[in-house]
């Protein structure tokens, strides 16, 4: 008991010291950092697991010793371009991963953002970007053979319910993607500003899939959620909806769900700086988005009155969750 709680403790000490040297550019560049998170690394989890004490019977030194929190670099074996300024970047490595789970990709001097895993099997993942800022332009340059920092997976994720409907929205259907992989038969609402902006189009044009373009320039013109509507008004089959795209949106099928009483699952966008519930920076309500969600269900996004109407920036201001996806690049 006294050697669990001894441990316990270093590992607080560690995550703590991992978060402070990485929340602080001015004191620690790359290169020291590099080195602080190299010799956390041979200090901390890989001897303590070579030791087996991952098999320990305490489920939280279990947890705490088998989290990835310190970034893995990781070799870029393939980029595919999925549309306009959206490229996948896969990596030949194993991770232990659900459907809706998010990964921190970090850039070494550019700064460190979440990410869905959007492709997944036994021996390879990929996670989907679309460059609009600062570091997923960063993102776009990087080149077959380059090096990235991974660590994770971190939240929660979908339920996997068959006679479902999936909305994505834009960029948004890399959220959705691992768990459209895992559903029999879903009816696939692909949406996205005009036909350039739409992605797996290729990936699923075997599946039972409705594309919309805001413009009108590719499938049907209009939005997700007018198809939503008709869908379920048609289909009574469908027991569950799940999506994810532009929080507007994700307003707007929550709407439509509960006017038909079917239950809706969403995956949810906000500014994470740690990835396990210790900044505070992804608050919505009373959840913490990287712990408690991102998944959330018809229930909790009905009681969360920040949900559609506000978000948080970098800073910590709360401000109109337009005003967010302005200025959150």
């Amino acid at each position: 008991m006294q050697q669990n709680n001894n441990l316990s403790k270093t590992l607080c000490t560690k995550r703590s010291v991992f978060l402070s040297i990485s929340k602080m550019p001015c004191i620690f560049d790359d290169r020291h950092k590099s080195m602080i998170y190299e010799m956390l690394g041979i200090a901390g989890l890989p001897k303590l697991k070579h030791k087996g004490l991952c098999l320990s019977n305490s489920d939280t030194l279990k947890t705490e010793l088998c989290k990835t929190d310190i970034p893995r670099l990781m070799e870029l074996s393939n980029i595919v371009i999925e549309g306009k300024g959206q490229k996948s970047f896969f990596f030949k490595h194993s991770i232990n991963c659900k459907p809706g789970q998010f990964i921190m990709v970090w850039l070494p001097k550019i700064d460190e953002k979440p990410m869905a895993v959007s492709y997944w099997n036994k021996n390879e993942f990929a996670f989907t970007s679309q460059a609009i800022g600062k570091f997923t332009n960063s993102l776009g340059k990087l080149k077959k053979g380059d090096k990235v920092g991974i660590r994770g997976p971190y939240g929660n994720s979908f339920s996997v319910k068959h006679n479902a409907c999936v909305v994505g929205g834009g960029v948004g259907m890399a959220s959705v993607s691992t768990l459209i992989d895992n559903l029999k038969n879903p009816i696939i609402i692909n949406g996205a500003r005009s036909k350039e902006h739409l992605i797996y189009l290729k990936r699923y044009k075997n599946k039972n899939m409705i594309v919309t373009t805001d413009d009108g320039s590719f499938g049907r013109k209009g939005f997700t959620t007018d198809v939503l509507d008709e869908v379920l008004s048609k289909n009574k089959q469908i027991k569950i909806v799940y999506t994810c795209g532009p929080e507007i949106m994700l307003k707007k099928v929550l709407e439509i769900c509960n006017k038909h009483k079917v239950e809706c699952e969403a995956s949810l966008e906000r500014i994470m700086k740690c990835g396990f519930g210790v900044c505070g920076a992804c608050m919505v309500n009373d959840k913490i988005v990287c712990i408690d969600g991102p998944i959330f269900n018809s229930k909790q996004l009905s009681e969360m009155s920040e949900f559609g109407n506000f978000a948080r920036l970098k800073s910590g201001k709360k401000v109109k969750i337009k005003e967010y996806h302005t200025i959150h690049q």
